[in-house]
């Protein structure tokens, strides 16, 4: 064999994302990631999406409401010192042991807005029209905002920037007549920012105080704090929130300075949560192509299928993100904002998840996002156990040891579709996933007639019985109706390791 073809073929890389919406606020969480990160990374876990572990207004909020970023569970500020995850000990605890096990972290950075102001700042506005931005619905006047950052808890440590009412394009709450209404901030090279996403006219107003990065003092201040929690924490990178909302030049330079100052190689993908991929791709060419995006239309796919009766599988990577730039697709069944309860739930019906998973993990394209929720199950008012049966540990697992090489789909049947990975040289077993969403399905698939006389069973055990591979390499595949079954040689490499004993009470309940 030549030079090329003996490079060992790196793993796969799975991402996690490490909470959903409802875990408990007792500020436990980076001890409970700290517990069960090497049981993930056994699975094939490669990075940990961490939550917005900023200071946050409130002490049990999930650091959406941002007040500030400097603060990672070190300071008496806002009730107290820890976040609702913890404290920032416990969080370099938990980067010391990723960094031991060869996991990276991503950060989930919320940079569009500040909120749980100190004090309010007297300053002139003008309101708008909340379903059009850019259409203005009075004269100018003067309210007095919640817009006067002080950080009394932190001091100038880390950051001597304060942030005042110029520092701000817009809010939504007049404490002097106690109304809330859209405000735009008006003074010196103030207005919303023209490189955002036009939804609703202009969507640079989203939420609390809107950050102003047309500021300098703004624009120095975030992108030392991008290098500084880099650092800090180990990072290697980021999923930023709500993308569409804040400047597209901003966010440029601030990658542009990031990778500069900690390396070419930091993650980053945008929350930019949108069900057309023609919205998607126009950002990204914007973005010089240094970002990834969840793919949402993949997620709508999911779940339009799996609550139409018989719904024809082979259409389920239409019009997706994974489709048209496999490079730049996030690719995830469930998410944080899309759970139960959640401000855009998309339900999947619970015998489709370990169809879905089995879509993003075990074929070529795309980084597979796994959800905390369906790890270890949800929380709150629309409580869910673990799903995929208690199966999707396998589902990873079976991704991190055969999911290699070639990928040959067999897409004849609407209802009952399939693919085989070749495997690699160093990683030769390969696998055959054949899935169905009507009754017991079966295809004949060839696997290759280096594997001729083995035999292969479901590493799920969902589906009974043994697949001897014939002398032209290829095997009758089966699969349990409306489930699926990924057949692997019994005698492969870690077979022994299945089924996985994961453990998913992560809560000790």
């Amino acid at each position: 064999m030549g030079s090329e073809e003996q490079k060992p073929t790196p793993e796969n890389s799975t991402l996690f994302q490490g909470f959903e919406w409802n875990v408990p606020p007792d500020g436990g969480h980076w001890r409970r990631l700290t517990t069960t990160l090497p049981a993930l990374r056994d699975v094939g876990i490669t990075a940990l999406w961490l939550p917005p572990g900023c200071k946050a207004q409130s002490a049990n909020g999930n650091g959406y409401d941002i007040y500030d970023l400097y603060d990672l569970g070190e300071f008496d500020q806002k009730g107290g010192k820890g976040t609702k995850w913890g404290t920032k000990e416990e969080l370099i605890g938990l980067s010391n042991l990723a960094k031991e096990k060869g996991v990276s972290l991503y950060w989930d950075a919320v940079l569009n807005h500040k909120a749980g102001a100190d004090h309010t700042e007297k300053c002139r506005v003008v309101e708008v029209d909340e379903n059009d931005r850019t259409k203005e619905i009075s004269d100018p006047y003067e309210i007095e905002g919640w817009l006067g950052f002080d950080f009394p808890g932190r001091g100038d440590k880390y950051s001597a920037m304060k942030y005042h009412w110029e520092h701000f394009s817009g809010t939504d709450w007049d404490q002097a007549t106690e109304r809330k209404a859209i405000y735009k901030i008006l003074g010196d090279n103030k207005g919303w920012s023209e490189s955002v996403d036009n939804e609703q006219g202009n969507a640079d107003y989203m939420m609390f105080a809107d950050v102003d990065y047309s500021h300098p003092e703004v624009e120095a201040d975030v992108k030392n704090w991008g290098v500084w929690i880099t650092k800090e924490l180990g990072l290697k990178g980021f999923r930023l929130d709500a993308v569409q909302h804040f400047s597209e030049r901003f966010t440029n330079e601030w990658v542009d300075n990031l990778r500069e100052q900690c390396g070419d190689d930091i993650f980053l993908v945008g929350e930019f949560w949108v069900g057309d991929v023609d919205q998607m791709m126009p950002w990204l060419e914007r973005m010089n192509h240094k970002f990834c995006l969840y793919d949402a239309p993949l997620l709508y796919n999911f779940s339009s299928i799996s609550k139409t009766e018989a719904a024809d599988l082979r259409k389920v990577f239409d019009d997706t993100l994974v489709q048209k730039a496999p490079v730049m697709s996030v690719t995830v069944v469930m998410n944080h904002d899309t759970q139960p309860g959640q401000t855009v739930e998309t339900p999947i019906e619970g015998f489709f998840k370990p169809l879905a998973y089995s879509l993003i993990l075990l074929r070529k394209e795309g980084y597979p996002c796994v959800f905390y929720g369906d790890m270890y199950g949800m929380k709150g008012k629309n409580p869910e156990p673990p799903s995929c049966g208690g199966k999707l540990a396998d589902l990873m697992l079976a991704r991190k040891l055969y999911a290699y090489g070639s990928q040959e789909d067999y897409l004849d049947d609407a209802n009952c579709i399939g693919w085989v990975r070749r495997g690699t040289w160093d990683k030769p077993a390969g696998l055959a996933c054949v899935m169905s969403n009507k009754g017991p399905g079966q295809i004949r698939m060839a696997v290759g007639k280096e594997h001729t006389g083995e035999k292969w069973t479901d590493v799920l055990g969902w589906e009974e019985g043994e697949v001897e591979i014939d002398e032209e390499g290829y095997g009758l595949f089966k699969c349990p109706g409306v489930s699926l079954a990924v057949w692997v040689n019994k005698e492969a490499e870690g077979r022994d390791r299945f089924p996985v004993n994961f453990d998913s009470n992560i809560y000790g309940e």
